[in-house]
């Protein structure tokens, strides 16, 4: 790797100077690296630190107002994505671009400028697959896919293209431990046949374990580069927000009653594609954290919407404080004393168009009283917002702005505060630091048990396990609809975890991690 604006023979990609501003934020402010070849470089910052926008430069979707770049010693400036890709730089986006009716073959072929025949797209898929570790089978509809799967899919088809640089975002959010090991076995395969990677993940340990140097971005300057291997993970994590972080510390306090019971739940998944809910029972006291682990795909959403009151059930099976809830709809769960975070913040959890003001509105008009005479109080409202704004360290220049003018690690954080700042009886969050970075991660966790310590009951659905060890008071998994039966969190080995996630159900599941 070479930092600043040095530049040797093995160098790929340089970038020097590159600005991008846009009204009231500068993104990037005069970023300088380059990347060499055959290297895995990580790009680290917390959220808002102008990641997103520094790799929508590289890969052609934003451009830049000043500086330049240079690949492979020649000026490289593409004006969109497919200019990039023939040029050799390929992505694999944090959110997959797939289409779940149709198959792995055609929805590669989408992606492709000049397809060749099916047939014989479908044996080299089936060729670069087995060759990089990640079989794949392309007559499979996507829908049937796991997370997992998909991201291969994502992968494959970039790998078709033969890139020399393979820009990676959150790679490993959808994850199970065991897939982990597959994917960074393919990127090693990747870097030691001369492909270089670039490397987005707030997951430091996984930073540690795969990259060769690291770039690290504060508010859209590159303020210092490493090697991760010679650096801790919270090392690396004070580099990024320029301060000393704290632990997260659980109260010891008794757990009260029962807040929330589920039991013998079923119900069809409403989502195509989705994962129908059998049979799921569990409580959760107050004071308590239940953490949920599970594969991306495998009720979690369709759990959600039975705890929130979008997908309704008979009365009995959701007990709020004793009372059947179980037919009650969203609105009526929040006034009883239930709210719900949901994983999709784009369109589910916040309204893009609308202003942080109405977001916070949304959700919390019953329970913060943001109403008068049956008009929206927006004073009240806007306070609101700004108080979320300066507890959670929302990035932004003001609560006037919409939602999709956040990073997505700033609208979760605000979209968190909403939902912890209500003061509600039990908590239900489904990936709650999803795109966050370490400090803010943290701030969030704290939070969670701070809401536990004050006698809430949270259910805490994440793919992150680090995450839930550290939140949990009982711990169960979420596998292909059924859960797990509840045990508690201390002495769980995130091996016994990434087994019980992997694949078998209910008891056989818990007497397996008890033997």
């Amino acid at each position: 790797m070479t930092s600043g604006t040095e530049i040797t023979n093995d160098t790929l990609l340089r970038l020097e100077g590159l600005t991008k501003a846009y009204p009231g934020v500068v993104a990037n402010s005069d970023v300088s690296f380059s990347i060499g070849t055959g290297e895995v470089h990580a790009l680290l910052g917390e959220n808002g630190a102008g990641k997103s926008t520094l790799v929508k430069m590289i890969y052609g979707l934003v451009k830049p107002d000043t500086g330049r770049m240079t690949l492979r010693g020649k000026p490289y400036a593409p004006a969109k994505p497919a200019e990039a890709r023939r040029l050799g730089v390929a992505m694999v986006f944090q959110h997959f671009s797939l289409f779940e009716a149709l198959t792995v073959a055609e929805n590669v072929a989408l992606g492709m400028e000049s397809p060749p025949p099916m047939r014989e797209l479908s044996a080299r898929i089936r060729a670069v697959s087995e060759e990089y570790g990640l079989p794949l089978d392309p007559g499979r509809m996507i829908g049937d896919l796991s997370a997992g799967e998909r991201q291969r899919v994502e992968i494959i088809r970039c790998l078709l293209q033969d890139p020399k640089l393979l820009i990676m975002d959150e790679p490993t959010s959808v994850l199970t431990p065991q897939e982990v090991e597959i994917l960074f076995k393919t990127l090693r395969q990747l870097r030691d046949e001369g492909t270089s990677i670039l490397y987005i993940s707030h997951k430091l340990e996984e930073i540690r374990a795969l990259c060769d140097e690291a770039t690290i971005l504060r508010r859209g300057r590159v303020v210092a580069t490493c090697t991760p291997r010679d650096r801790t993970a919270r090392e690396m994590a004070e580099l990024m927000v320029g301060a000393t972080l704290g632990t997260p510390t659980r109260s010891s306090s008794p757990k009260g009653e029962v807040a929330l019971g589920v039991s013998d739940l079923s119900a069809a998944s409403p989502i195509p594609f989705g994962t129908s809910l059998k049979a799921v029972s569990f409580t959760v006291a107050k004071g308590e954290v239940l953490g949920i682990a599970g594969v991306a795909g495998n009720g979690q959403d369709e759990l959600l919407l039975a705890l929130s009151g979008e997908l309704r059930t008979e009365p009995d099976k959701v007990r709020l404080n004793s009372r059947p809830v179980g037919d009650l709809g969203p609105a009526d769960r929040r006034r009883a004393g239930m709210v719900a975070a949901p994983e999709d913040r784009y369109g589910h959890a916040a309204a893009p168009d609308m202003s942080l003001i109405e977001n916070g509105f949304l959700t919390a008009a019953i329970r913060k009283g943001l109403t008068r005479s049956g008009f929206v109080d927006w004073g009240k409202t806007r306070s609101f917002a700004e108080e979320i704004i300066a507890d959670y360290d929302v990035r932004t220049p003001g609560p006037g702005v919409a939602a999709r003018a956040l990073s997505g690690g700033n609208l979760q954080k605000f979209l968190m505060g909403r939902e912890l700042k209500q003061g509600a009886d039990v908590i239900v969050i489904n990936q709650p630091t999803w795109g966050v970075d370490a400090a803010a991660a943290a701030s969030i966790r704290q939070k969670i048990l701070d809401c536990a310590a004050a006698g809430a009951a949270l259910v805490v659905i994440s793919q992150d396990l680090d995450e839930l060890m550290e939140i949990s008071d009982s711990f169960a998994v979420l596998n292909e609809g059924r859960l797990t039966k509840p045990r508690p969190a201390q002495g769980l080995t995130i091996d016994e975890i990434g087994l019980m996630m992997g694949g078998a159900h209910g008891m056989e599941v818990a007497h397996h991690a008890e033997a």
